[in-house]
């Protein structure tokens, strides 16, 4: 099983904006030190729910600030950059990083965004697909041309090429590994089609997460992927982990501090189209999460991991742990997660 930190940069109410940030990269550098397989960076736009609003930023200096944690994006948002441009900055972190680099992708929601960045409706509405299928070839092909409603441009070299990593016995290592955030059944499909990994948010429990993983398993098949290949997906889970001496004093951590900032960073959220969003409420939505996901003890911490990877299949998790909100205690909570729970699940 492969545990790592995933990492909003979550501003919380009477934080800064420096201070979120800096919670971010001190958190990569503990849970390398306590012995987690992966960080995981998200990114956001113009709210407090996250203020990194560059996923591949934040992971080129987490990878010079690390040395062995593998650093992935959960996720960069497509419908918002240029396929191409997203896809030379993946191979330019797979090269220098030895392989460490992940890149994970979404198709983000109808915010503000695609009207700041010019994206339109359109790129998040019906460009998913497109802009998924273009990176992939930048990142499988010496050279690349593109005649689709999005993007066309003429033929054009691949550099650098993300495939002349070369191993340790020196073989030829493919590029970075990409994967999907899944939150439909379109968004299922178009993962298996292109063979891509899924990553499950941590709002869904492990019934739907079985169903999502069966139906992947069920779509990659029909689209030529090997027994082989579908065994070996690595789809990973979201979730929250927050390890104490007791259940108790876990969910009154993660209640005192969530519903706040959750209300303040989900409420910013602007519609470039004037739609309602209905959000959660918070509180009962941390209960929720409290429910899910490792939050108590480790023994207990470690059970729900097993539970969930064996009712689901899946062995990679991306967990929040600044559910806090405060640096002292996510650092200790990092620490728990590797030298407590961790072993208990090897």
């Amino acid at each position: 099983m492969r545990v790592g930190a995933f990492v909003l940069a979550a501003q919380f109410p009477g934080q800064g904006h420096g201070e979120a940030l800096y919670r971010a990269v001190r958190s990569a550098e503990v849970a390398e030190e306590a012995g987690l397989d992966a960080v995981w960076v998200a990114e956001h736009h113009f709210v407090p729910y996250g203020v990194c609003p560059s996923a591949v930023t934040l992971a080129a200096l987490l990878l010079g600030r690390t040395h062995s944690i593998e650093v992935g994006t959960a996720v960069s948002v497509l419908p918002t950059v240029h396929p191409v441009a997203l896809g030379e900055q993946a191979a330019l972190l797979h090269l220098t990083s030895g392989g460490r680099f992940t890149l994970g992708v979404g198709r983000g929601g109808p915010w503000v965004d695609l009207e700041v960045f010019n994206s339109g409706l359109a790129a998040y509405e019906e460009g998913f697909p497109e802009s998924l299928e273009l990176l992939m070839r930048w990142l499988r092909e010496p050279r690349v041309s593109a005649d689709g409603k999005r993007f066309a441009f003429r033929e054009v070299p691949v550099v650098p090429r993300p495939d002349e990593l070369l191993d340790l016995s020196g073989a030829d290592r493919p590029g970075p590994p990409v994967m999907v955030a899944c939150t439909s059944p379109d968004s299922v499909r178009l993962a298996a089609r292109q063979g891509l990994p899924m990553l499950l948010g941590m709002h869904i429990g492990d019934e739907e997460k079985a169903e999502m993983v069966a139906a992947w398993r069920k779509y990659a098949l029909e689209y030529g992927s090997s027994p082989e290949e579908v065994a070996a997906a690595g789809h990973v889970a979201a979730g929250v982990a927050q390890v104490a001496d007791n259940r108790a004093a876990a969910t009154e951590t993660l209640l005192k501090a969530m519903p706040g900032w959750l209300h303040k960073g989900l409420t910013a959220h602007v519609t470039v189209d004037g739609r309602e969003r209905r959000m959660r409420d918070p509180y009962a939505y941390t209960e929720l999460l409290c429910d899910l996901h490792p939050v108590g003890p480790p023994r207990l911490c470690a059970d729900r991991l097993a539970a969930t990877s064996e009712r689901t299949g899946i062995s990679r998790f991306a967990l929040l742990t600044e559910g806090s909100g405060d640096l002292a205690a996510t650092e200790d909570n990092l620490r728990r997660l590797g030298g407590e729970v961790l072993p208990l699940l090897a």
